[in-house]
């Protein structure tokens, strides 16, 4: 439990990005924070920040999105001055100076009391889609894993506890540390997850993970923290233009995406070392691709979309998708690497680097695999390594690890 920070007032001055193919970054209407991860890393450990040419060269900390930037308004409410969305401060909806169990709504009480719930006068509150929920997540934080313990000391959230209060699970209420649930309004629109209960999808700031978490949890609705929001409706939702010549524009965002993924299931190094190749030869007319951070590939997902409702990945069909065969033998669609490392708690801390799933978000659960957490997830894969040593998946859900997935470049329009 932590508890409520004093206001204060941070306004970050955004940096200038030049105008590129009709919409700049700087004046797209729905900009993607940046994940703020500051550090480099190789297949397991933080490393010097590699130069062009060398292995790992071009990771997240090598490209800057538009930086996260708050306002706190001192009146418990704080503005986002990248999205322009302004959030409830704190998940402690009760007021008491503890974020705890006490604090953790079912999804029905949180949708009704984003009806009445009136804070520094404003009454238009709502419960967050998922990518607005996920335009928080900051990818300093440290993952749990491998901590034993309650002891969060050691830990960071993955949100900007300068200006926003966090909470970790109740550890005193019998919860796990990761327990920090945050719920959104975008249900999975597949219906159910392994356990057959509808589902919802979460943004967990204190494992870094978006995952799709069924609404019944032995037997009771299952409770989550809330962080409402108010403002312009519509982030999230993408804009996109196929150029006629492989390339795709989100307007949106200010991103070019290559309409194609690159065919075939790499590491996470040689994901990287692929979009130095794409861009020597100039791929598609340009030198300067990237590897997508995990946010910019979570702003793709279309979440209208799944293999079990509309035969197809989580993604619009302007685009192109490999098809895999998943674990449980069925036609599918890839995990696609991002640039993202998912920092942990252990002793090779650099190990995972974090991914988005277009197809099912598989797992083995209840002695079969299927989907645990949804088409349009955020987890992560070890970078190096044997699929086959994790024959039952990894953690509690028995998420699949592959440690070869695909990837597909984008760059900033011009």
């Amino acid at each position: 439990m932590i508890s409520k920070s004093i206001f204060r007032t941070i306004s970050l001055a955004l940096p200038t990005y030049a105008i590129t193919a009709g919409v700049s970054m700087a004046e797209a209407p729905f900009p993607i924070p940046d994940t703020m991860q500051s550090a480099c890393y190789g297949e397991t450990q933080e490393i010097i920040c590699p130069a062009p040419g060398e292995a790992f060269y071009g990771q997240d900390a090598q490209h800057l999105g538009p930086q996260q930037s708050y306002t706190d308004n001192g009146d418990g409410t704080v503005t986002d001055n990248v999205t322009g969305l302004m959030w409830v401060q704190t998940p402690d909806l009760n007021s008491d100076g503890v974020i705890n169990i006490d604090d953790k709504r079912t999804l029905d009480e949180a949708l009704a009391g984003a009806e009445t719930f009136d804070l520094a006068g404003h009454l238009d509150w709502r419960l967050p889609t998922i990518t607005e929920m996920y335009s928080l997540m900051n990818f300093n934080g440290i993952d749990p894993s491998g901590l034993e313990g309650n002891d969060s000391s050691s830990i960071r959230p993955f949100i900007d506890t300068s200006v926003f209060d966090f909470g970790y699970g109740d550890t005193d209420a019998g919860e796990r540390l990761i327990d920090g649930q945050m719920a959104s309004s975008t249900r999975y629109v597949s219906g159910t997850n392994a356990t057959k209960d509808d589902t919802l999808f979460g943004v967990n700031f204190a494992d870094g993970r978006i995952k799709g978490y069924g609404l019944m949890l032995h037997g009771q609705p299952k409770e989550f923290y809330i962080m409402y929001v108010r403002g312009t409706e519509g982030y999230g939702v993408t804009n996109l233009t196929d150029n006629g010549d492989g390339t795709v524009t989100d307007t949106a965002s200010g991103l070019m995406w290559a309409q194609a993924d690159n065919g075939e299931a790499v590491s996470w190094e040689g994901a990287l070392a692929w979009a130095e190749e794409m861009n020597a030869q100039g791929y598609l007319g340009y030198d300067d691709w990237h590897v997508p951070n995990v946010k910019e590939l979570q702003g793709l997902v279309d979440y209208s979309r799944s293999p079990d409702t509309t035969d197809s990945a989580a993604l619009d069909p302007v685009f192109e998708i490999s098809a895999i065969t998943n674990e449980a033998g069925e036609p599918d669609f890839p995990f696609h690497w991002s640039s993202t490392t998912h920092a942990n708690f252990t002793d090779q801390p650099g190990t995972f680097g974090a991914y988005v799933s277009f197809g099912r978000a598989m797992g083995f659960f209840g002695g079969v695999w299927t989907d645990v957490h949804g088409a349009g997830a955020q987890r992560s894969d070890p970078k190096i390594g044997d699929a086959a040593e994790y024959p039952e998946g990894n953690g509690p859900q028995g998420d699949a690890i592959r440690v070869m997935n695909h990837v597909r470049l984008v760059r900033d329009a011009d």
